[in-house]
């Protein structure tokens, strides 16, 4: 799956460790699902999953990785990805907006994407098999990027990854139904009942469209009008997100959450993020018995290794790279009880820690 800020890669196990020990959980609403890594866990372990994401790009993924079912698809997709990979490269919007115009991508590879990407909308697919393709192209140009993991910054020189072929990978589709949706949270908080609702919201003031304008513009293909060095959509300008905010984001968590209908919450919350742990619990304390856990984190890639302009140029250093991942469980329900939920080696055989009041 592509590099991605947030990504909740590390804690999967964690949290597919707790959802297995919650009594009574059958269907999961990711409601912000970004790569959908976390939903395609679930998924994976047997759960209803219904993934939503406000984002085209977002959206995409999840059509890939929750919604379609291998069983279905799978044969007109690796058929599909065999004529594709022997398209013959062409220069385009792609090539010159992020090879000529910015520098994230080599121009051989923004050819063949450019190539790639209008071979796939001149047919008329079937949506689940085109998102897998487009999921497939996605994720081959992400290996061939020359970023620190963000698209708001290109690498002064050409990353070494830059250089080798843009190949065409069969994502890990999954057997089995799902559901993708691309609403607005609070919306599909409202319209969508489940057993438990899992929240990673955004957490601070890095926008996901901004930070990964690339992929929108590719699912998308609608060549819009870009701005800066880093060649953004002209919808980055204008797209503001609550939880982007400081002084919004407390009443959308606590509208969203409000809204959920499910007997369990599950929320991840980073201490970078613009809520504080009591302002988080104090949310979520209103919607039943709150417990948590926090987990030491990495830093995506690109605070690890520095802070570059969007030239490329370092204007910054790595000041920590590890941080701390709150797991906060609501139960809603009086009745269900949650006595004994391993979290780590270190607390096997612990609880999960209740907060009062």
């Amino acid at each position: 799956m592509i590099k991605y800020i947030g990504s909740k890669r590390l804690l999967i196990p964690k949290i597919t460790e707790i959802v297995n020990n919650l009594p009574e959980v059958h269907t999961i609403l990711d409601l912000f699902s970004g790569t959908s890594r976390v939903g395609h866990a679930l998924k994976k372990n047997g759960y209803s999953v219904t993934s939503n994401d406000h984002n085209a790009y977002a959206f995409t993924l999840a059509r890939c990785y929750i919604q379609a079912d291998r069983y279905r698809v799978i044969k007109d997709v690796e058929t599909i990805l065999n004529d594709l990979r022997l398209v013959k490269p062409s220069p385009g919007y792609f090539t010159e907006t992020f090879c000529i115009q910015s520098r994230f991508f080599h121009p051989k590879n923004g050819e063949k994407i450019d190539a790639i990407r209008e071979a796939v909308a001149k047919c008329d697919f079937d949506p689940d098999v085109e998102a897998v393709l487009l999921v497939s192209l996605m994720e081959a140009a992400d290996r061939v990027d020359s970023t620190t993991g963000l698209q708001m910054a290109y690498l002064k020189n050409y990353a070494q990854r830059a250089f080798n072929d843009l190949e065409l990978r069969l994502p890990e589709i999954l057997p089995g139904p799902g559901r993708a949706v691309h609403m607005d949270a609070k919306e599909a908080a409202t319209q969508i009942p489940c057993d438990l609702a899992y929240l990673d919201p955004p957490y601070n003031q890095h926008s996901y469209r901004g930070n990964y304008h690339i992929w929108e513009s590719l699912v998308r293909w609608d060549k819009p009008e870009v701005y800066g060095v880093a060649c953004k959509r002209l919808d980055c300008k204008d797209y503001s997100s609550p939880y982007n905010s400081k002084r919004r984001i407390y009443g959308a968590m606590e509208d969203v959450v409000i809204r959920i209908n499910a007997k369990y919450l599950l929320v991840s919350f980073n201490n970078e993020g613009y809520l504080t742990k009591q302002e988080i619990l104090d949310i979520l304390g209103r919607k039943g018995k709150v417990y948590m856990t926090e987990v030491d984190y990495k830093r995506y890639v690109g605070a690890q290794i520095g802070i570059f302009n969007p030239k490329g140029d370092r204007v910054g250093e790595v000041s920590h790279i590890t941080n701390k991942e709150g797991l906060y469980l609501v139960v809603t329900e009086p009745g269900l009880q949650v006595d004994r939920i391993p979290l780590s080696p270190k607390r096997q055989l612990s609880l999960l820690e209740e907060i009062d009041g």
